[in-house]
């Protein structure tokens, strides 16, 4: 994929702080943002809107997937109808900008270790907290098959996995988290056959992301975590958030289990956010 100046001069003004909308993102680019986490998606009632997830978050993807290290001169560079070649070459690092793979993996990390392999050698996960691993070459990391596989969505609830332990059964857990996005996580979910259980927000786009990032490639190994009280807890979530994702309100729901908690969050017209679990749990102390 070859950047064009309008793509660029866009790019710019996401990392300057601007919310564009989605119409001017459309085709590969935006969608490979999307993808990797660069991009997060703003609804305003009928309209989608992006930002970007952070300045540097854009400067680095233009670095690893064009080479490009000052998008400015770039722009101009690119805008310019004399600038010769071998400029673009000390601009850019290569006269076509180049397309380079950004940084592919995923994090995770455990409560209690667990004994895995990664290119065929063991490795023991037990990061102390308040850190992670980073697997990069995940295509050779293998773990037990007695180990569960819990996906994290927010980055809070990552962050302080301690304080969640009582939500989950007292066996080998490792957690991996959704960010940064990628579809390296699913991939390797389908090359392994541990059970997955998927820890996401209480609300349409939770489970729509669930359903089509995770279920749809591992189908029946995976399931969506459930509180057993979630019902009073949606009696107190958010309804900004469900009538802003009222554009999932008819998606089709193929893991049958999530049929009541659907209804149930058509009932109260409300969406849980899954770090509400750590205040809770903190209050209990």
């Amino acid at each position: 994929m070859t950047l064009t100046a309008p793509q660029l001069r866009k790019l710019i003004r996401l990392a300057n702080g601007k919310v564009l909308p989605s119409s001017q993102m459309k085709g590969a680019l935006g969608e490979e943002m999307l993808n990797e986490g660069i991009l997060i998606g703003i609804n305003h009632k009928s309209r989608l809107s992006y930002r970007a997830m952070s300045p540097d978050a854009i400067l680095q993807f233009l670095k690893d997937r064009f080479n490009i290290a000052d998008p400015a001169q770039a722009l101009t560079a690119m805008e310019s109808e004399s600038m010769e070649r071998s400029e673009l070459v000390k601009i850019s690092g290569d006269s076509k900008f180049k397309r380079q793979r950004t940084m592919k993996g995923f994090l995770v990390t455990a409560l209690e270790p667990i004994e895995t392999s990664l290119n065929g050698r063991p490795f023991v996960i037990t990061p102390p907290e308040g850190s992670f691993v980073y697997i990069y070459d995940y295509e050779q990391f293998r773990i037990p098959e007695d180990v569960l596989v819990i996906g994290v969505e927010n980055s809070e609830n990552f962050r302080f996995l301690s304080r969640q332990a009582y939500l989950f059964p007292k066996k080998k857990i490792l957690f991996a988290a959704r960010y940064p996005l990628s579809g390296d996580f699913p991939k390797w979910l389908a090359a392994i056959s541990n059970r997955y259980l998927h820890f996401g927000d209480f609300d349409l786009a939770g489970i729509h992301i669930y359903l089509t990032e995770i279920y749809k490639a591992i189908g029946n190994r995976a399931s969506f975590f459930i509180p057993e009280d979630i019902e009073e807890l949606l009696k107190h979530g958010s309804p900004e958030r469900y009538d802003k994702q009222l554009q999932y309100g008819n998606m089709d729901i193929a893991d049958e289990s999530l049929k009541q908690l659907v209804a149930l969050i058509h009932k109260y017209k409300r969406g849980y956010d899954q770090e509400g679990l750590i205040q809770r749990q903190n209050s209990n102390h």
